[in-house]
């Protein structure tokens, strides 16, 4: 039994031009011809175009499925292991491009009035300002949202290269420390937690340790916070919650006031 291209691109999905160029580079060779000189498909053809199909779903390049289905090919297995790996890598390549474009730690918090070209030198591509929806809707009743936007829309751009910098620094203790195994639980990541709420309170809100606790679940329940924090270090965003939580539990008994800090 045999296809025409049009029933071999119906059974398969694939475009008829697209087999046409598939012959034409060689990929899929049709069988047989008719008479007049129509290209006619197997059924050992149409195996191979499933097994095209496939790959090509996975994202392969025409030249690399040419490869994994000739004769002299490495194991398929492990030309698709070695693509999940480029997949692995090109993942968190878009997760932390996402996380610059949908959310930082401070996005939702901003109500400045710094131009475009003061935005790209604080934020690079991030813009905040896409967040001030989203953040009045989920935060708008709270005293925390009312005076980080009081207190945000009085900053200069000099104000948020500082707050910025200063963010970056204790990102960066919790990237080391994870780096080096420092347990979350410890005091070298109690004091890069205090120092995380410390930079709220002093740039945004009043930042008690409950509320700190209540960021710390936000970072790894919410996808957009987690890609930011693990887009740094894999598993990241895990260990800034754990080691907030920890130095939450730890202050617990601390006096209230002490606690508002």
């Amino acid at each position: 039994m045999s296809w025409s291209v049009g029933e071999a691109a119906q059974q398969s999905g694939v475009s008829v031009r697209s087999l046409h160029h598939y012959d034409t580079i060689g990929l899929l060779h049709p069988s047989g011809r008719t008479s007049a000189g129509y290209r006619q498909y197997e059924y050992a053809d149409l195996v191979r175009l499933q097994r095209i199909v496939a790959y090509r779903s996975l994202g392969l390049g025409l030249d690399e499925i040419a490869r994994l289905l000739s004769v002299d090919t490495a194991d398929p297995v492990e030309h698709l292991l070695r693509h999940r790996v480029r997949l692995t890598a090109e993942l968190a390549r878009l997760r932390a491009q996402r996380a610059l474009i949908d959310t930082t730690v401070d996005a939702w918090t901003m109500g400045t009035q710094l131009t475009p070209d003061e935005l790209f030198e604080v934020f690079g591509v991030l813009d905040p300002a896409e967040h001030e929806p989203e953040a009045q809707q989920r935060w708008g009743d709270t005293d925390a949202y009312r005076s980080s936007h009081r207190r945000t829309a009085q900053y200069t751009k000099a104000d948020w290269l500082t707050i910025t910098a200063a963010t970056s620094a204790i990102e960066q203790r919790f990237v080391d420390l994870l780096a080096t195994g420092a347990p979350a639980s410890g005091p070298e990541a109690g004091a890069a937690a205090e120092a995380h709420r410390q930079n709220i309170t002093t740039w945004y809100y009043d930042c008690s340790y409950d509320i700190h606790r209540g960021l710390a679940e936000m970072y790894v329940a919410d996808e957009r916070f987690a890609a930011h924090y693990d887009a740094l270090a894999p598993g990241l965003s895990t260990y800034v919650h754990d080691a907030i939580v920890a130095n939450a539990n730890a202050n617990a008994d601390a006096a209230p006031d002490q606690a508002q800090t």
